[in-house]
C-alpha cells in the first residue's frame, strides 16, 4: 500500500527537468582557441579562452550547379554541394537522403546491407562539424632563411571528409570518415 502512495510523487519527479548540469553534459561544443585550430568540449567555450564556433546551416551553394546522374537524381557537383547535403541529411537524421550521396556502384546485396547499417549509424549521430581530410604530403622540406618550410603552397584536393559526431544523448566523441570519389561529373561519398 505505501507503494501505491509515493506512485504519485515518483511520477511528479520523473516529470521535472533535468538538472541544468545534467544537459550541459550531454551537448558538445565546438569551439576556435585562439590559434584557430578546433576544440571540441562539453564546457563553455569561454572557460577554456575560445570562442563558440558553429558548423555552418545546411544552406544551397550559390548557383545550383546540381545536375541529374543517369538515374534522374540530382548529384552534387561541386564539393561545397555534397557538403552541404550532407548537412542536410545529417541535420534530418535521414539515412535515404544520405544514401543518396553514396557511390552504389559495383556493390553486392550483402555489401550493401552492411554499407546502409553503417550510413544508418552515422546518420543517428548527431553532427558537430564537418572536416575535409586531405593526403599526407610526400614532398620534402626545404630550408629556409627562418626554419624550414614545407615545398610548393598549394594544397591537394581532399581525399574524404571526416564527420565530428556524438554518440546520441551523450557528450561522447565519435568520428566517421567517409571517403570521397568523383565519378559521372559528381562528388560521391564511400566507406
Amino acid at each position: 500500500m505505501k507503494i501505491l502512495a509515493c506512485l504519485p510523487l515518483l511520477l511528479l519527479l520523473s516529470a521535472l527537468p533535468a538538472p541544468a548540469h545534467a544537459q550541459q553534459a550531454q551537448r558538445l561544443n565546438r569551439c576556435t582557441d585562439a590559434g584557430g585550430q578546433s576544440v571540441y568540449t562539453d564546457r563553455p567555450c569561454e572557460s577554456l579562452g575560445a570562442r563558440s564556433r558553429l558548423p555552418e546551416p545546411a544552406t544551397a551553394a550559390a548557383g545550383n550547379t546540381q545536375q541529374r546522374n543517369t538515374l534522374g537524381a540530382s548529384c552534387p557537383r561541386r564539393l561545397s554541394e555534397l557538403v552541404g547535403a550532407l548537412r542536410g541529411a545529417m541535420a534530418a537524421n535521414d539515412v535515404n537522403r544520405l544514401s543518396t550521396l553514396y557511390l552504389w556502384g559495383a556493390v553486392s546485396d550483402a555489401g550493401a546491407q552492411r554499407i546502409l547499417g553503417q550510413l544508418e549509424s552515422i546518420a543517428r549521430r548527431p553532427l558537430v562539424d564537418i572536416v575535409p581530410v586531405y593526403p599526407q604530403r610526400q614532398e620534402p622540406l626545404l630550408p629556409a632563411a627562418d626554419g624550414m618550410v614545407e615545398a610548393g603552397d598549394d594544397r591537394p584536393n581532399p581525399i574524404a571528409l571526416r564527420l565530428e559526431q556524438v554518440l546520441p544523448g551523450t557528450a561522447t566523441p565519435a568520428r566517421s570518415v567517409l571517403g570521397l570519389r568523383r565519378q559521372y561529373g559528381c562528388f560521391w561519398i564511400t566507406l
